[in-house]
């Protein structure tokens, strides 16, 4: 007589697992629409408010899918599960990621999911208190993340971060008081107008960048990597 399978528990706040645990559970929970370990603790969030997170993270998708389709060869996901380390398996909110054949330090399983850190990552949070501003944050820099966007939400606020030496430094607006991307040419934010929800400006001004020289340039590159 075969020995019966071992119980699958299920995930509960709180508990300390290894990742390989964490998956196994989260498999057995298919109705479960988000968790995430960090730092080997799990935290599962609650229903997510329309005006404080359902409706940001609209306006960060529509304009990072406009860069995405004028940009052939770099990858945008949404909500994709990240698989950082041994403590850590993600679910960011956005990320855009080069492929490894143009220098990217992200790459996709057999299984299907994203390991290794991606180029850009938004996160949508309520306020500077959250988890992405303080224990994720700390593993996005450990694992080499290059660019780290949060929208404080309560706050009326977005920090974007940059890493230099090992540290992240907060990315300065040019003088049109517009951000631009260190690592992806041509990605810019109007980040006012992004705070403001006026998403027609936002991609309005994205767009003005999308035929600039830089960018025609980076989009031959990728192209030309993707044919070696």
């Amino acid at each position: 007589m075969s020995a019966l399978a071992p119980e699958i528990l299920f995930l509960e706040n709180g508990d300390r697992l290894t990742r390989k645990e964490f998956e196994r559970r989260y498999h057995a929970m298919p109705r479960l629409k988000k968790a995430e370990l960090i730092e080997g603790t799990v935290f599962m969030p609650s229903p997510l408010h329309f005006e404080r997170h359902a409706r940001p993270h609209a306006l960060v998708m529509g304009w990072l899918a406009t860069y995405w389709a004028a940009t052939p060869g770099v990858e945008l996901a949404d909500n994709a599960t990240l698989r950082l380390d041994a403590d850590n398996e993600f679910q960011p909110d956005a990320l855009l990621r080069l492929p490894e054949n143009a220098g990217g330090t992200s790459r996709i399983s057999r299984d299907d999911y994203l390991e290794g850190a991606p180029e850009l990552i938004v996160e949508v949070a309520s306020t500077s208190a959250s988890h992405d501003l303080h224990d994720k944050r700390k593993v996005y820099r450990r694992n080499g993340v290059r660019e780290y966007l949060v929208w404080l939400v309560r706050e009326k606020r977005l920090l974007w971060l940059v890493l230099e030496d090992d540290e992240y430094q907060p990315l300065q607006p040019g003088a049109d008081g517009l951000w631009r991307s260190r690592i992806f040419p041509g990605l810019v934010l109007n980040g006012p107008a992004l705070l403001n929800g006026d998403l027609a400006r936002v991609l309005a001004d994205q767009q003005c960048c999308l035929g600039s020289e830089e960018h025609r340039r980076f989009v031959e590159t990728l192209q030309r990597t993707a044919n070696e």
